[in-house]
This record gives C-alpha cells, sequence and structure tokens, in this order.
C-alpha cells in the first residue's frame, strides 16, 4: 500500500476526482507540451457532473482559457469512469492524443506513462494482515504505520491544522454557496442556535453536524480541505475527532494516533476496493469516511484490535449501496448533509462495537470486497452521473412547485 501522504491530500474543493486529479493531468500536459494548444474531451461521470464540478474550470486554469474542453455523454465503451482524451495541438496540427483516468482521492494514471512511480511502502495490504503482525509484535495499529512510516507524524499534525482550519472557516462562513442551487450555508446557525432544554445527547448531534457542515460547506466552495479520503467526504473525519478533541481533552498525540489508523483503514479500502463515487457510489466515499472516522477514534480511545474492526465494518456495511447521485453536479445536494449524518454514525459505530465486538461475525475485509462488488452492481446513473435519483427528480419536484405556485 502507498503512504497515507496519498491518501490525506492538502487542496481545494469540490472534488478530488473532477477537480484535483484533472488539474494534475493538466499540470503534466503544460509541462509535457509547453508550447501546444489543448482540446480536452470528457466522457463517463467526468462528463455528466464535470460542468458542476468545475472540471472545465481547472483544465482552462492550468492550460489556458482558450481550450476547448468537450463534455461527450454519447461514448460508452471507456475503460473507466473518469476518462478523458486530451489532443495536444501545435498550429493547426493535432500530434499527439493522451488518455487519462481519474482514478478517486485525487489520485490519476495517464496512458503511455508509467503507471504510479510512487513507492509501495506497507507490506500488509489487508487488515487481518495488518492485525496478525501488530499481535506477533505486541504494537497497535498506530504504531505499525509509524514504524512503518517513521517520518509521517509531523505530516499527519499538518493534516490535522488544516482540517481544523477547515471548520474554523466554515463555521464563520455565511451566505449562498456557488453552483445556481441556492444552497445557504448552514454550519455557523447550527453551531450557535442553542435548542431551549437542550439535552447533551442534542448538544452533541448538533455540535458534530455543524462541524461536519463547516468543512463540506467549504469543500462546496472550492475552499482548501483534506480529502478523508475524498473532497466529498472530507467533513465525516474531522467533524468526529474535533467534537471528541473539544468536549473530552484528548492529547495531540492521540489525534495523530487516531489520523494514523484512520489513514490505514482509508489506504486498506482504496487497495482493495474503491473510494471513487463514479466507480462504485457514494458508499465508497461517505462509507469510507465513516469507517475511517469510526475506527480511528477507537484507537484514539486505545481500544483493542477487534473493536476497533468491528466498528470500521459496521460503518461500511450500514452504508452498502448508497448511491452518488449529485443534484447538478455540484458537490452539495445530498453531500453535504451526508458528512453529518455519517459522522453521528460513526460515534454510533464505536459505541456498539465496544460493546457488541465479541459477537462480531463478519470481517472487515469481507465487507470491503462486498462494498467493491455492490459498487461494480450498481447502475452506473446512480454512480455520480446525474442522471438518476436525487439529481433526476429534484429538477422535476422543483419544477412542478414553481407551476403550482404560478
Amino acid at each position: 500500500m502507498k503512504s497515507l501522504r496519498e491518501l490525506y491530500q492538502i487542496g481545494c474543493g469540490p472534488s478530488s476526482s473532477h477537480t484535483m486529479a484533472p488539474q494534475k493531468i493538466a499540470l503534466f500536459l503544460k509541462e509535457k507540451y509547453p508550447n501546444a494548444k489543448f482540446r480536452i474531451r470528457l466522457y463517463g461521470s467526468l462528463a455528466y457532473t464535470g460542468k458542476g464540478h468545475g472540471t472545465d474550470t481547472v483544465l482552462k486554469k492550468v492550460l489556458g482559457e482558450n481550450t476547448e474542453v468537450v463534455f461527450d455523454h454519447d461514448k460508452k465503451d471507456i475503460p473507466h469512469p473518469n476518462t478523458l482524451d486530451a489532443e495536444v495541438i501545435e498550429g493547426n496540427t493535432v500530434v499527439a492524443c493522451r488518455r487519462a483516468y481519474s482514478l478517486g482521492g485525487g489520485a490519476f494514471r495517464i496512458e503511455g506513462e508509467p503507471e504510479d512511480t510512487s513507492p509501495q511502502v506497507y507490506g500488509c495490504a489487508s487488515f487481518s494482515q495488518i492485525k496478525q503482525y501488530c499481535m506477533e509484535n505486541d504494537i497497535r495499529l498506530s504504531d505499525y504505520v509509524f514504524r512503518t512510516e517513521p517520518d509521517i507524524e509531523d505530516y499527519l499534525e499538518t493534516v490535522w491544522d488544516r482540517m481544523v482550519d477547515a471548520i474554523k472557516r466554515g463555521l464563520n462562513a455565511e451566505g449562498v454557496l456557488p453552483g445556481g442551487l441556492e444552497v445557504q450555508r448552514k454550519a455557523k446557525f447550527l453551531y450557535s442556535q442553542r435548542h431551549i432544554d437542550e439535552s447533551p445527547e442534542t448538544r452533541e448531534n448538533r455540535m458534530v453536524c455543524s462541524y461536519a457542515f463547516a468543512v463540506a460547506e467549504e469543500n462546496a466552495a472550492g475552499g482548501v480541505i483534506v480529502t478523508a479520503p475524498t473532497c466529498g467526504s472530507s467533513g465525516v473525519l474531522p467533524a468526529v475527532f474535533y467534537y471528541v478533541h473539544k468536549t473530552r481533552n484528548v492529547s495531540k498525540e492521540a489525534i495523530l494516533r487516531g489520523l494514523a489508523v484512520a489513514g490505514l483503514i482509508g489506504n486498506i479500502i482504496k487497495t482493495n476496493a474503491s473510494v471513487s463515487g463514479a466507480e462504485c457510489g457514494c458508499q465508497a466515499e461517505i462509507g469510507s469516511a465513516c469507517a475511517m472516522a469510526a475506527g480511528g477514534l477507537a484507537e484514539m480511545f486505545e481500544l483493542g484490535y477487534d473493536q476497533i474492526e468491528y466498528a470500521t465494518e459496521i460503518c461500511i456495511e450500514h452504508h452498502l449501496g448508497l448511491t452518488c447521485d449529485p443534484v447538478a453536479g455540484l458537490v452539495q445536494i445530498p453531500c453535504i448533509e451526508r458528512n453529518a449524518v455519517a459522522a453521528m454514525r460513526a460515534l454510533n459505530a464505536l459505541s456498539l462495537a465496544d460493546f457488541l465486538f465479541s459477537t462480531r461475525t463478519v470481517s472487515l475485509d469481507t465487507i470491503i470486497e462486498v462494498m467493491y462488488e455492490t459498487g461494480k452492481d450498481l447502475s452506473s446513473r446512480y454512480r455520480e452521473t446525474s442522471e438518476a435519483g436525487m439529481a433526476k427528480l429534484y429538477t422535476r419536484s422543483d419544477k412542478k412547485k414553481k407551476s403550482d405556485r404560478s
């Protein structure tokens, strides 16, 4: 498996697969062909939701405003749901055509180039292998990370600082998010509006949700966030970690250990399945983020291997089949709210696992395999193409409401 630096990437939203990766591809093209013009043709999910995600905007920002970006909705025989072709033009002649793929979480591949030059850092690629290694060496899962990547702690501290920055910015921001849906920012309202006779449980839900909304809204606005494991699911892990940090006064060391294990879990999912909504639906993004948050919290509280595994497994199991159907291709509806719901679910999964871990019957490795198979079986209409579900019916109901009022 790769370094956690490959999973936790610091950058601008709203999409790791539709914004971050295309930007990297464009930078490669610009460096490879510095004097050329480009015609970019987007296929699959990049074509269907690229406009809402700002894919064309970031491509033109890197390659020049005269770059032609074509959203091809017709081509179906593509090897990956996030595929693009770049025609390299010198004078009036197309001198090369390069095909590239956005693989999820900011990762990409360009045909004809080495698939991935970054090293394989982790020798174990499944949870069962890692757990066995830790048991044999009498160490915690976070120790395995720090033993494998002895220089990762400084980077994780930077990751945590950027997560907290995103929460604080989001809690102080007001107004309407860009994109045309007229979605109002809600994080500040959630954070400041205390309920009358508010119970501790209600306050917990309100605080956790406000933190998740804060990061997800910052992402939707193109702000700086950390992929965990993606931009669209970047609010889940920071929300629960920050809540525990504020209410339990946990140490910085404990937070870094939690981030290490959360990253390890995300890495296992990314290696053996997918974290791409275009490939496996939102279960691969929000489900994975929820699992990372629950597993990281379990490590933070020094729970055992089985409790950590069970908390993580619960989160994936109960997000199975979750569709990726963003309205207008924007990472707003239902994406922002989903971050808050998944954050609360991560806390609930942790509590359940603490009590019932000895009765669990499904391994984390098995449920990851199930998630991947489920994602592959999902219709492409529900894999970040905005062709069905919320993306389709929301527009129809909105039109009906307008006609009813007129």
